[in-house]
């Protein structure tokens, strides 16, 4: 059993880690990946050839560096079940509030939380396909992967040319009051979601971290109240139109490397 060591420097939420898993899903020998989001760190547990898995994270672009790969005596017991369990809650909780969020922002007028909503659907997606990662086929896999990553570029797209149509015309000011209360619940939407990958981590892969780390998704969601209380206070619909274009950004990139898994 060989025992491996990366370093990822971008890999600083649950999406990075799914993509991750999603990825080596297709490399046998692999027994177990232990994930340390705070220090960003990835071991292995492996019979595979390193070269193989280094150059499988390194088609994801997210700066990874191989510390160590070393022989241990290390014992792997296998625990998919609760995995999938964890998986499902994450993508019910992330789906339920992108509906949440697409309704209301659309009702209030905010591409902020229009934006995010897309942010929560772009989530649900990557724990979807780890999810068939676990219990499908590769082949299938890939496919809903590439539907899922063009399906998240057309509605980001869209997103954008709204906010350059906002920001070129006349619009109504958003519901700042709406903005910052749906997003708030948001944020505890996404405590939770975090909370329990940390529970599971320190259960299942020995994980050092104890406290909920700060994801981008966490801070997504205080931009959106940010820009609700600018809002107000400005009475001006700029701050809104603004954190909907670079939510509407990182949608574009996190679709972009879903779609690198159906290669």
């Amino acid at each position: 059993m060989q025992k491996t060591v990366f370093k990822i420097s971008k890999m600083d939420c649950p999406s990075e880690e799914n993509l991750i898993k999603m990825k080596l899903s297709d490399i046998d020998k692999i027994k177990q990946l232990d994930f340390n989001l705070e220090e960003r760190i990835l071991t292995l547990y492996h019979n595979a050839d390193v070269n193989i898995i280094s150059n499988s994270i390194k088609e994801l672009k997210l700066n990874e560096t191989l510390i160590s790969s070393e022989e241990t005596d290390t014992i792997i017991t296998e625990s998919t079940r609760s995995q999938s369990k964890l998986l499902w809650t994450v993508l019910i909780i992330n789906f339920a509030f992108f509906i949440i969020e697409m309704s209301t922002g659309l009702i209030s007028k905010s591409m902020g939380l229009v934006a995010d909503s897309l942010d929560m659907l772009a989530d649900s997606f990557v724990y979807g396909l780890s999810l068939i990662a676990v219990g499908g086929t590769v082949l299938k896999k890939k496919r809903i992967a590439k539907c899922a990553g063009y399906f998240q570029i057309t509605l980001a797209i869209i997103g954008i040319v709204e906010v350059i149509r906002r920001f070129l015309g006349y619009e109504a000011l958003p519901v700042f009051s709406t903005m910052i209360i749906v997003s708030v619940f948001a944020l505890i939407a996404n405590g939770i979601c975090l909370y329990l990958l940390q529970k599971s981590k320190s259960q299942e892969a020995h994980m050092r971290a104890s406290m909920i780390f700060t994801s981008n998704d966490i801070i997504i969601n205080l931009g959106v109240i940010t820009a609700g209380v600018l809002v107000n206070w400005l009475h001006s619909g700029i701050p809104d139109l603004i954190i909907g274009i670079i939510v509407f950004g990182l949608v574009i990139q996190g679709a972009f490397r879903i779609l690198k898994l159906s290669k």
